[in-house]
């Protein structure tokens, strides 16, 4: 058993693009990565094996929201944790369940204590504080697990924002405490990230960032942001929240984002991301590619009998032809929804790993300026 550790492995001489290794208990993670969003214990329409062989995902992401509603703590306590429960065994991170709640904002009421809420599956009322999130994500068993925050909605009033930062920051502290006085459930170490929050006003974001800072965890996340302001403004605030996050450990910007949105965090200090973009877009039939952005369901593939996308390695890209993809959309065939999946997520994984390499090689920016023209596409 050992604290996460990081390792700053290089950095952009044309920007603040970085790579870096992080080690955990089960395993190396190489930054920057995209981790694929695992809701309920579940990449949707992925198996476990494609995501390792195909896909090449390093951490994958489970909700405490939805997955204490759903197998529910007690059945993944029997199984011995959600890496035993679903297979993975690599790194698994937990969104502690703050956006799920801020999304029900019909159906849940915030004190100082914590947030009670409806359950979306029965109307089930259940109250999630700083302590028994963090016993929740103790019984999943993730290697990182998040604090619990809330998350304001956009555009926030500034003494709204003010006043959800400084009660995230309380239950920050009350996470802290909880973890150092419960034990790890399964042999191995679980991690703390703090959420960086603040709205879109930059004293309260600075102000965060540095009350984050001195937590002095393994690693740090920013929250709040890809909420609905234009796109500009996430990317001026991701900046200035790094500015004030320690150089040395992993800031993960939660929920981000489209392959351009990733390039340009990962530009300005980003090192991990995740999104349900790849999969839900998937499903609806849009594919990311290297070559731009494909509606498959689009007459014009129907007798194209090219490969998906044979710049990627994965084998599902290179077997299948953009024609017969069409084909199983327009036929509501169930494996249409599973290639377009993994089709994208190999994308994602794809772009992470190029972004790597040439940071290394010292071209990311002006690599950086060309892609995204290209993925932005339409084709």
């Amino acid at each position: 058993m050992a604290a996460l550790q990081f390792q700053l492995q290089h950095t952009a001489q044309d920007s603040k693009a970085r790579a870096g290794k992080i080690t955990t208990d089960h395993g190396e993670i190489l930054t920057p990565i995209f981790m694929p969003v695992g809701t309920v214990g579940s990449v949707k329409a992925v198996t476990q094996p494609q995501l390792k062989s195909e896909i090449n995902a390093q951490i994958i992401l489970g909700n405490t929201y939805h997955l204490y509603l759903r197998p529910g703590i007690e059945v993944l306590e029997a199984a011995g944790g959600l890496h035993a429960f679903n297979g993975w065994d690599r790194p698994i991170l937990t969104d502690s369940g703050g956006y799920q709640v801020f999304s029900l904002a019909e159906n849940r009421k915030l004190t100082e204590e914590g947030a009670l809420f409806q359950s979306h599956i029965d109307g089930s009322r259940h109250l999630f504080t700083a302590e028994n999130v963090m016993d929740i994500q103790r019984s999943i068993g993730a290697d990182i697990i998040m604090a619990f925050d809330e998350c304001p909605p956009y555009p926030s009033e500034y003494a709204y924002a003010k006043k959800s930062m400084e009660l995230t920051h309380r239950w920050l502290d009350r996470c802290f405490k909880r973890l150092s006085e419960t034990p790890g459930k399964y042999g191995y170490t679980q991690n703390l990230f703090p959420i960086v929050q603040g709205s879109t006003y930059k004293d309260l974001r600075v102000a965060s960032s540095q009350y984050v800072a001195s937590k002095e965890a393994t690693g740090n996340a920013i929250g709040g942001l890809s909420v609905g302001e234009p796109e500009e403004m996430m990317y001026e605030f991701t900046a200035l929240c790094c500015e004030n996050l320690p150089w040395l450990k992993p800031r993960y910007l939660m929920g981000v984002g489209t392959p351009w949105n990733i390039l340009e965090c990962i530009d300005r200090g980003i090192d991990m991301f995740d999104c349900v973009m790849p999969t839900r877009n998937g499903r609806n039939g849009m594919l990311f590619t290297t070559k731009g952005v494909i509606n498959i369901k689009n007459k014009k593939w129907a007798t194209d009998f090219s490969p998906i996308d044979d710049a990627l390695p994965a084998e599902t890209s290179q077997y299948y032809s953009k024609a017969y993809l069409r084909h199983l959309f327009v036929a509501s065939e169930i494996l249409g929804l599973q290639l377009a999946s993994i089709q994208n997520l190999s994308f994602y994984l794809w772009l992470v790993q190029q972004a790597r390499e040439h940071i290394m090689a010292g071209d990311f920016n002006s690599w950086k300026k060309s892609s995204v023209e290209i993925f932005r596409t339409r084709l």
